[in-house]
């Protein structure tokens, strides 16, 4: 129906363009809030009223008179209504509707996907440091990133996925000592135990190997211990090396590939760091005070200046993160986007007051971020908080070994990333119409049946419904399962601009909500040939659209259930 649509909109833009100079540009369609209103809605006649000094309903009339005589609106509106104050109802003609359907099947996959802009887009995501296994917050945020690098390929943007990680600082001194005390046959609790060491069972795991001159190998990187105990640094470079063949492992469950990854190590041996802060100094944007060096942020939004290197000489957090940023501009990315755990929200502003700063051209809200909060996990109405092997929290292979990975992706996805979310192992297993990753893989497997069914009996092929007469598609429950299949390229832009892969499990669930009644409401497998094949080709795009949705969150479209 996108065709139908950019059709219609062809001709709208040229009336209003006729009614008054540069009004087409805003020729737009809303979809009416109560179904029963019609298929489209206009509101231009009462944006235009005031200048064009008539009365919404008589300028809507006059619209109404000029759109009937279009060609466009003669071939697919089957009426015109002027409503309230002046909104247009518009109601398309059966075929119009009919033809979202050859639309699916004609295009499959590239249904709703729009040819390429030409621009790279990064989307940076987990960047977790390397201290541990990936905890279910790393889970949400896997989730999160993924799908939002999949919906932006959707509009035609070449997306790169890039992890960064924290392999330098005090965390990272913190895992070698913790380490080497494991190694030497310390445990938690011992006199010789630090406060700041890691607990988990994990580093005696690392310590084991490391005493037995074990390699290993991750994507980015391989060592072999060498086993002696005193030697910190050789330590650290396995347990990191260690540990990120550990999150490796996690990501491969979750089906998840990374095209690069980013040492933040790299950011200081490769005079990054220094360069960034060299050019704010250029640029004016820095003073001194009390033995530190501070950036101007207040002249970028931000609510106090910010010390960038204190008076030992050390640099701040932030500053990294702008020689970081720097480094993605330069590398072309005009477009980045950075998720988030909510605990990062003070450093918007510093990040990009400081980016601004260097005069590099860099424009106001680059980067953009999408913030998140974390999950709790409950099981049998209890809240699951301490994991052995970790020490303290659970982490996202376990919340994969519980349920599936499609559960885990789907359910994290399922609610706004700056809301809790509970994840209820429970309902994540469950098999029934409350689990909502199986409600709509089940609509799926549903739709597989039937085509199974028609194949085996009459020998039907896929290919064949590509070409049939869809007269038969007249009905209310076929013309309404076909308007939510028209729906998905227009989700899919809204969902990519908001960052909002939660819009396409609502949008997936209404769409199995619409096939389950469509399924209910009318007989597929027909004796009448012409119905029958009509009826296979809607649903068969129906499970494309729920394929190809169900494809942008990583979730799999299973034939059988």
């Amino acid at each position: 129906m996108e065709s139908v649509k950019r059709q219609l909109l062809a001709a709208l833009a040229d009336e209003l363009g006729k009614l008054s100079p540069g009004a087409g540009q805003k020729a737009a369609f809303e979809s009416p809030k109560v179904a029963e209103h019609g298929d489209f809605a206009c509101t231009a006649a009462m944006q235009l009223a005031k200048a064009a000094k008539k009365n919404p309903r008589e300028l809507a009339a006059q619209l109404c008179a000029a759109l009937e005589a279009t060609p466009a609106f003669l071939q697919w509106v089957t009426v015109l209504e002027i409503a309230g104050p002046g909104f247009i109802n518009i109601r398309l003609k059966p075929e119009a509707k009919q033809e979202v359907v050859r639309e699916v099947l004609a295009q499959q996959a590239a249904y709703g996907v729009k040819e390429s802009t030409g621009k790279k887009m990064m989307v940076e995501f987990v960047s977790a440091n390397p201290t541990g296994p990936l905890h279910v917050g790393h889970g949400r945020q896997a989730a999160l990133g993924d799908a939002i690098c999949n919906l932006w390929a959707t509009q035609g943007e070449a997306v790169h996925r890039e992890f960064y990680y924290n392999d330098a600082g005090v965390q990272i001194n913190n895992l070698a000592v913790s380490t080497q005390l494991r190694a030497k046959g310390f445990k938690p609790g011992d006199p010789e135990w630090p406060e700041s060491a890691y607990n988990g069972e994990y580093i005696a795991d690392i310590a084991q190997d490391f005493l037995a001159k074990k390699t290993v190998k991750a994507d980015d990187r391989e060592t072999t211990a060498s086993g002696d105990v005193n030697d910190l640094n050789s330590i650290r470079e396995f347990a990191v090396a260690y540990l990120r063949h550990e999150q490796d492992l996690d990501l491969q469950a979750f089906a998840l590939k990374f095209d690069h990854y980013y040492l933040e190590s790299s950011l200081y041996s490769s005079g990054r760091v220094d360069s960034a802060v060299q050019k704010l100094i250029a640029e004016g944007k820095t003073y001194e005070k009390d033995g530190a060096l501070w950036l101007k942020s207040t002249e970028y939004g931000d609510d106090k200046d910010r010390v960038m290197k204190k008076s030992d000489g050390s640099y701040t957090y932030f500053v990294p993160d702008v020689a970081y940023h720097l480094a993605k501009w330069e590398r072309g990315f005009t477009r980045v986007v950075n998720i988030q755990g909510t605990d990062h929200h003070g450093t918007i502003a510093r990040v990009r007051a400081g980016l601004q700063a260097t005069g590099t051209g860099i424009p106001e809200g680059y980067p953009d971020y999408v913030l998140h909060t974390m999950v709790r996990v409950m099981k049998d109405g209890e809240e699951i908080k301490i994991s052995k092997r970790t020490g303290g929290y659970v982490t996202l292979r376990d919340l994969i070994d519980w349920t599936s990975k499609d559960a885990v992706r789907f359910f994290l996805l399922s609610r706004k990333p700056d809301t809790e979310y509970v994840f209820d192992i429970g309902l994540a297993v469950t098999k029934n119409n409350d689990n909502p990753v199986y409600y709509v893989q089940y609509a799926h497997a549903r739709i597989c049946s039937v085509l199974a069914a028609w194949a085996e009996k009459d020998g039907g092929q896929a290919t064949e419904l590509r070409g049939v007469d869809l007269d038969a598609l007249n009905t209310a429950p076929a013309q309404s399962l076909m308007l939510q299949l028209a729906k998905y390229p227009e989700m899919l832009v809204a969902a990519a601009r908001d960052f909002a892969p939660h819009d396409v499990t609502f949008y997936l669930r209404d769409l199995a909500a619409a096939y389950h009644s469509y399924y209910d409401a009318e007989r597929i497998l027909v004796d009448d040939v012409n119905v029958k094949k009509a009826r296979l080709a809607l649903v068969a795009a129906t499970a494309q659209v729920l394929k190809n949705g169900l494809a942008v969150l990583g979730v799999g479209a299973p034939v059988k259930m």
